[in-house]
């Protein structure tokens, strides 16, 4: 999606979404922020990492510009902005794709959304420089980051990245006072022992306990199609091992259950989800309903 022209780099991203929907925040996932607002979600092509496991490699692995170097002025940030208002989002999220991949599309998104009154997510591999993260940090407000793994060669070999700057963005975007959850897909075979997913734990826990923690189900895709899908077990034993580091919120994904948030403090209901739907919030002015707990996120 880049190109050096005579010396010059220039990106094909600008302007050329390949998606465009209105989600449920949920859907990020993002359970903590804005809980039962809906998301304008966009993507254009391109990843920085190669993960055999990718469930949205058609738009993510295309290495095909398709002659693109135009603008497609329909989609220039602002009218991306006046179509995000006009679906009642509350938010624009920068999704299925990797978002640094347009890094300048997004930021001038972003900043056309944060004069409107939108909020700004990523959902991000968090494979990102500190500088890029510090220039888009005045308009970006949450983002989802996947931790696919705590070893580094694990990154190396399935996802063609490195496991360091991952940890270092998920710790930066924290001291930044964006608002973080983090995602890790639990691949049978892969990253899926009680160790591993017990590092993982802990490490969240030293940065923040109150940091929300999604671990998932894999469905076969791509070039894992052999690999079984998790067993709702594992996800249980990922789900203790954030428990016992101390968590707040632990929540298993892709198993079509409900995910509920409950108080940290009384443990009572405090929001029920039904597939990516809020069907109930006990959460009045950021606090538990019941005994007034303050409970982590933005709302």
């Amino acid at each position: 999606m880049r190109k050096n022209i005579n010396g010059e780099l220039f990106t094909f991203s600008y302007g050329n979404l390949i998606s465009a929907n209105l989600d449920p925040i949920e859907k990020k996932p993002l359970f903590h922020f804005m809980p039962g607002s809906s998301s304008y979600s966009i993507a254009a092509k391109g990843c920085n990492f190669r993960c055999g496991f990718c469930q949205n490699w058609q738009i993510s692995q295309d290495r095909d510009i398709d002659g693109r170097g135009e603008f497609n002025k329909e989609y220039l940030p602002e009218n991306v902005v006046k179509a995000a208002v006009k679906s009642g989002a509350k938010s624009v999220s920068y999704t299925y794709t990797e978002p640094t991949i347009f890094f300048e599309y997004a930021m001038d998104i972003a900043k056309a959304a944060n004069s409107n009154g939108l909020k700004n997510v990523f959902v991000t591999n968090g494979y990102m420089t500190a500088d890029a993260l510090k220039l888009i940090r005045p308009y970006l407000d949450a983002a989802n980051i996947d931790l696919k793994s705590f070893r580094d060669d694990f990154y190396k070999k399935v996802c063609a990245g490195r496991l360091l700057p991952v940890l270092d963005t998920i710790r930066l975007m924290h001291e930044l006072g964006i608002w973080i959850e983090l995602t890790t897909l639990v691949i049978p075979g892969l990253n899926d022992s009680e160790k591993e997913l017990s590092s993982i734990a802990a490490f969240i826990a030293k940065v923040d306990k109150s940091i929300p923690w999604h671990v998932s189900r894999f469905h076969p895709d791509y070039k894992l199609q052999d690999n079984p899908p998790t067993s709702v077990k594992t996800l249980e034993m990922a789900k203790q091992a954030g428990e016992k580091a101390g968590l707040r919120y632990v929540y298993i994904g892709n198993v079509m259950q409900e995910e509920n948030t409950f108080c940290y403090n009384c443990g009572k209901l405090l929001i029920r989800r039904i597939m990516f739907n809020v069907g109930e919030n006990n959460i009045k002015n950021a606090k538990c309903l019941y005994c007034n707990s303050p409970i982590d996120g933005v709302y």
